[in-house]
């Protein structure tokens, strides 16, 4: 016997597809079946639209069944799900804590690519999947599943001080959720845009300082940045930033782009400047992140679409466009049955 549910796949075509996809249906091991009620739009999807695979890693939904090796989860609880799906467990990665890094990782694009969260349905381990608090709707979940994974982690993995001050580059879908982090950790938050059009969505967000970068030769900010998170897909003009960066400072590139990162030899140099690499939250992190946004009130800004061939593809062209105010999220427009 068999389950069989619907999913949205990429196409070269670029407009996503409606096609199904099938498990067993007796689960095994620590499995858990998924029923998906909403998913968040990631510009990372962006990258695989026209690839034969299905779509989404920014899933909530509620479980309806579970195999018999899960010992936390039950039927009708809340979970989320991000980018990484499953790991060895027994490299010195996994058992440190950091599994994102495992040389046998299972992440979005890579494995698992006949289900996503723009699906009816999911087969996830229950290790890999996240309680939701009961604070945060489906809706607001979802984008933190990865784009909130993603800047908690800079802050958190990396031991960023309630004394530091920290710039945000970007107040878009990741930058909008970066303010809101690092304001709540006690940071001052120093925001860099290209013009002055976000300024009052930045502040009220929770920025004390915004800095329009456009036209401008020279910034002058009120404090040197200790970190800066970089949530722009383009890169900066490093010789505009590096002045403003304190010594010792550290710089976290978080967007998904191809190309090399360039940046001036010998003020990094000159300035101990470290550049961090870093993927999505590993999954200790992930669950304070999703505690510390309840506690803190941090919500993403969304716009919804339906979870249809025309609705995301409706997301996914005004993502790319520039369109979507913060965060897009895909609701299903009935609950699915299988």
């Amino acid at each position: 016997m068999s389950i069989t549910f619907t999913v949205f796949k990429g196409d070269k075509s670029g407009a996503p597809k409606r096609a199904t996809t099938t498990k067993p249906e007796q689960l095994s091991g620590d499995s858990v079946l998924v029923r998906v009620t909403a998913s968040g739009l990631c510009g990372t999807d962006l990258h695989y639209k026209s690839e034969d695979m299905v779509l989404g890693h920014e899933g909530v939904g509620v479980v309806e069944a579970t195999g018999p090796g899960c010992k936390l989860l039950k039927k009708g609880d809340r979970v989320g799900w991000g980018y990484e799906h499953d790991s060895c467990g027994h490299c010195q990665q996994c058992l440190s804590g950091a599994e994102t890094y495992c040389p046998q990782r299972a992440m979005y694009g890579y494995a698992d690519r006949d289900q996503g969260s723009f699906a009816s349905h999911a087969v996830w381990r229950e290790a890999f999947l996240f309680k939701i608090p009961d604070e945060l709707s489906d809706e607001e979940a979802a984008p933190l599943q990865c784009g909130g994974a993603t800047v908690f982690n800079a802050l958190h993995a990396y031991n960023a001080l309630q004394t530091e001050t920290i710039g945000v580059m970007g107040v878009g879908g990741l930058g909008h959720l970066a303010i809101q982090f690092a304001a709540k950790m006690g940071c001052r938050v120093v925001v860099l845009s290209g013009t002055e059009s976000k300024k009052e969505e930045a502040m009220r967000l929770g920025a004390h300082e915004f800095i329009a970068t456009k036209g401008k030769k020279e910034l002058k900010v009120s404090q040197p940045l200790n970190r800066l998170l970089v949530t722009t897909s383009a890169q900066p003009d490093w010789s505009q930033i590096l002045p403003i960066m304190a010594p010792g400072a550290t710089i976290h590139p978080l967007s998904v782009a191809g190309g090399s990162f360039e940046i001036p030899y010998m003020p990094l140099i000159l300035g101990a400047i470290t550049v961090q690499g870093s993927v999505v939250a590993p999954r200790y992190i992930h669950q304070r992140m999703l505690e510390f946004a309840a506690l803190h009130h941090i919500k993403p800004v969304v716009q919804t679409f339906p979870m249809t061939e025309e609705g995301i593809k409706e997301a996914m062209d005004k993502l790319e466009q520039g369109k979507v105010h913060f965060r897009a999220v895909l609701k299903p427009q009935q609950t699915a049955s299988l």
